[in-house]
């Protein structure tokens, strides 16, 4: 059997403003297969408030919530093969995936716990602050890594700071991985921001030099990436979403009685590679 590996993946950055964008798209050029064709896209800052540049507080989360559920619907009607909402809280994916048709939807936290526990035991997560420890634990639990989380690690850091000085980036979490590896027996460390792209390879080094063996570090953007692309090429088996029982999609006739997802969305921002 012959696969088609041309791949069609939109990867939402879900603010209101293309700040990102453009780290996303360096990402997804680097590392997406050859045949895959990305588009990174923001939401539009006449739907979500362009100068909220972060979600990491659940009142902001709340903001782009029904853009995410009608960016899913858009993915499903234009054909994209999937989606990935590039935040770690992986908002509103459970939502989305109800009107994505046969668009797989992913999301970050979710890729990169699958991608862990292919490689290692357990894991450690490094996030932002420790704000962002209950949310992400919850979701973790609901992903069936309970018994698999060894700790998070927080290096105090806001979303925006990450990139801004990045060789204190580097020392901070190289400085919480050590601790949740050498301390507390970790065998995998996930990154738990999106925009912590493009730190896991000097990290790996950093941890290989330290302990004399491979720790993995998963970075959640690439781990997202990868689910996507794998997911879409398994629909070319014939495994696409669950439509029975809680994956269940809205009746189309309710969705236009209630004027609900009858227009495409409008984006901010598309960057394509």
């Amino acid at each position: 059997m012959s696969i088609d590996m041309n791949v069609k993946v939109m990867y939402l950055n879900p603010i209101g403003t293309s700040a990102y964008d453009q780290v996303f798209a360096d990402m997804a050029s680097e590392y997406k297969y050859h045949d895959t064709t990305v588009h990174v896209t923001s939401l539009s800052s006449d739907s979500v408030p362009p100068t909220m540049t972060n979600l990491e507080y659940r009142a902001y989360e709340a903001c782009i919530f029904n853009e995410t559920v009608k960016a899913a619907r858009y993915c499903s009607v234009h054909d994209y093969d999937a989606l990935i909402i590039g935040c770690f809280y992986d908002p509103a994916l459970l939502a989305a995936r109800e009107v994505s048709g046969d668009t797989i939807v992913v999301g970050p936290c979710q890729a990169s716990i699958a991608a862990a526990l292919l490689l290692a035991n357990n894991f450690s997560v490094i996030i932002g602050q420790w704000k962002w420890e209950h949310q992400m634990k919850n979701a973790v639990h609901e992903y069936g890594g309970r018994d698999k989380l060894v700790s998070f690690e927080a290096v105090d850091l806001r979303v925006e700071k990450f990139h801004q000085d990045q060789e204190q980036t580097k020392e901070k979490l190289e400085r919480a991985a050590i601790r949740a590896v050498g301390e507390l027996r970790a065998e995998a460390v996930i990154l738990g921001c999106t925009l912590e792209v493009g730190f896991y390879r000097q990290l790996q080094t950093r941890l290989a030099d330290r302990f004399g063996a491979f720790v993995p570090v998963i970075d959640p953007s690439i781990a997202a990436l990868k689910a996507a692309e794998n997911a879409a090429l398994a629909k070319r088996l014939g495994w696409s979403n669950s439509r029975v029982w809680g994956m269940q999609p809205p009746p189309e006739r309710e969705l236009t009685d209630f004027r609900l997802l009858q227009t495409d969305i409008e984006f901010g921002n598309t960057l394509i590679v």
